[in-house]
C-alpha cells in the first residue's frame, strides 16, 4: 500500500503543443490539487477543451522568459513534454532557478539523444539489449555486417545524408518478437511503473509500410503481463536509474522504454529509450489515470517517489491518429478539417502537420474503446487525411484466439 500524497495546491505549466501535452493537461485539470494549468505554446484543441490556458506567445526556447512567466504566475511545477527543450537544457535552467521541473537535464536526456550513450550504459550496467557495435570507420562497419546494408553505411558515413547526426552508426542484432512500450516515472533514485500501453509505428494496416511517430495506441497491452512488468523493472528500469545516478546525471522524468519481447525467450530486451511520455501512448494512459498527476510529478521532482502508488481505471482506452495524406513522406499542408464538434470540440481546423489529430476513447474493454474511437473518427470530415483501421489488432486477435480455444 502506498503512502498518501500531500494535498498542497499547485499551479502547473506544461511545455509543448501536441496531443501528448493535451493529454497531460487533461489529467492535470482533473487533479484535485491543481489550481490552474497553463500550456505553452499549446494548441487550439487544448484551448477549446478548457483543459488549460494556452500561452502561445511564450518562447519556450528562451529559458529566462519561461522562468519570468513562472515567477509572475506562481507556477509551482513545470512539466516538459517534447525532447527538444530538454536537450536544450530548459530543465537545467528551471531547476537552477528553484522551480520544480518534471523532465531530465540535458545530460540525462542523452539517453534518447544518443543511441551510442544508451548502448554503452546497457553494456556497463548489464541491461539486456540487442548485441551491437559502434563505428566511425566505414570499412570496419562493413566488415562487421559482412555484405549486408552496404548502401545504408555509405549513405551515412560516406555521403553524410544525415549530416553530423549520422557520423556515428550503431549496428545491432535483429530481434524477432513483439514490440511494447513501457513507462516509468523516475525521481533520480526510485522508479514506479505506469500502466502498460502498445503503439502502432507502421503507417499501414497490418503493420505495413514505413515507420511513423505512431498511428494509434491502446492500454492495457496484454503482451505486458504483470510478471513481465516486474522483470522489466528489475532487469531494465532499476539498473538504468542506478547507472544514470552513478554516471553523475541522475534521471528525473519519464523513462519510456521501447522494448522487444523476444519470440524465442519471451524475455524483454531494450531497443531504445525516450526521455518523455510517448505520443500517442500518453493519451491512453492519461485517460485511465485516476491519481492526482500533479502530486505524483511533484513527488518525482523532490525525490520522494518511494512508497507512492498510482491508481488506474479498470477500463481500456484506445487512440486513433489521423494524419495528412502522404505522411510520413511529403504531405500537403493547409487542408481543412470539419465536423470536429461532432467528435469532440468545435469549428473548422487547418491541418499544418503530419500527425494532426488523436481521437481517444475509453470503454469497459478494448472492443468498446475501439468502437467508440472509430465512431468518433468517422464523424470527422477531412478529405486530406487518413487513419489506420486496425488499431489494437494484436490484442483483439489474441483475445479472439483465446476465446476460440476455450470454446473448443
Amino acid at each position: 500500500m502506498g503512502f498518501p500524497l500531500s494535498e498542497e495546491r499547485v499551479v502547473v505549466l506544461v511545455i509543448g503543443g501536441g496531443g501528448r501535452e493535451h493529454a497531460i493537461c487533461y489529467a492535470l485539470n482533473r487533479s484535485p490539487s491543481c489550481d490552474a494549468v497553463f500550456c505553452a505554446p499549446g494548441n487550439s484543441g487544448i484551448s477549446n477543451s478548457g483543459d488549460a490556458t494556452c500561452i502561445s506567445a511564450l518562447d519556450i526556447s528562451d529559458s529566462s522568459a519561461v522562468i519570468a512567466f513562472c515567477h509572475k504566475w506562481g507556477v509551482g511545477l513545470v512539466v516538459v513534454g517534447p525532447e527538444a527543450p530538454l536537450v536544450a537544457g530548459l530543465a537545467n535552467d528551471l531547476v537552477k532557478a528553484g522551480i520544480p521541473t518534471f523532465g531530465p537535464s540535458s545530460e540525462a536526456a542523452a539517453l534518447e539523444g544518443s543511441k551510442d550513450f544508451m548502448k554503452r550504459l546497457c553494456d556497463k550496467y548489464g541491461i539486456p539489449t540487442a548485441k551491437y557495435q559502434t563505428f566511425r570507420d566505414p570499412s570496419a562497419a562493413k566488415a562487421y555486417i559482412k555484405k549486408q546494408a552496404y548502401e545504408a553505411v555509405d549513405s551515412m558515413l560516406v555521403r553524410s545524408i544525415f549530416g553530423s547526426a549520422g557520423c556515428c552508426v550503431v549496428i545491432e542484432e535483429y530481434l524477432e518478437g513483439e514490440e511494447a512500450s513501457f513507462f516509468a516515472i523516475v525521481d533520480g533514485e526510485n522508479a514506479i511503473p505506469l500502466e502498460s500501453a502498445q503503439d502502432h509505428k507502421r503507417v499501414g494496416d497490418g503493420d505495413t509500410g514505413p515507420n511513423t511517430g505512431g498511428m494509434g495506441a491502446y492500454s492495457p497491452a496484454p503482451v505486458l503481463t504483470k510478471e513481465l512488468q516486474s522483470v522489466i523493472m528489475e532487469s531494465i528500469i532499476f539498473p538504468t536509474v542506478k547507472g544514470m545516478a552513478e554516471e553523475g546525471c541522475k534521471f528525473i522524468g519519464v523513462l519510456y522504454a521501447g522494448l522487444m519481447i523476444e519470440k524465442k525467450s519471451g524475455l524483454p530486451k531494450l531497443i531504445e529509450y525516450n526521455v518523455r511520455f510517448g505520443d500517442p501512448e500518453c493519451q491512453v494512459l492519461m485517460v485511465r489515470l485516476e491519481s492526482d498527476l500533479a502530486q505524483v510529478l511533484l513527488a518525482a521532482c523532490r525525490g520522494e517517489l518511494r512508497g507512492v502508488s498510482v491508481e488506474w481505471s479498470a477500463d481500456s482506452a484506445m487512440v486513433v491518429v489521423m494524419a495528412s495524406k502522404g505522411y510520413p513522406g511529403n504531405y500537403e499542408k493547409g487542408t481543412v478539417i470539419q465536423n470536429l464538434e461532432e467528435a469532440d470540440g468545435n469549428g473548422n481546423f487547418i491541418a499544418t502537420g503530419g500527425r494532426v489529430l488523436g481521437v481517444t476513447a475509453k470503454g469497459k474493454d478494448l472492443e468498446e474503446a475501439r468502437d467508440r474511437a472509430y465512431r468518433a473518427v468517422e464523424q470527422i470530415k477531412w478529405p486530406g487525411g487518413f487513419y489506420r483501421r486496425d488499431i489494437g489488432w494484436r490484442a483483439l486477435s489474441q483475445k479472439q484466439s483465446t476465446k476460440e480455444a476455450r470454446d473448443r
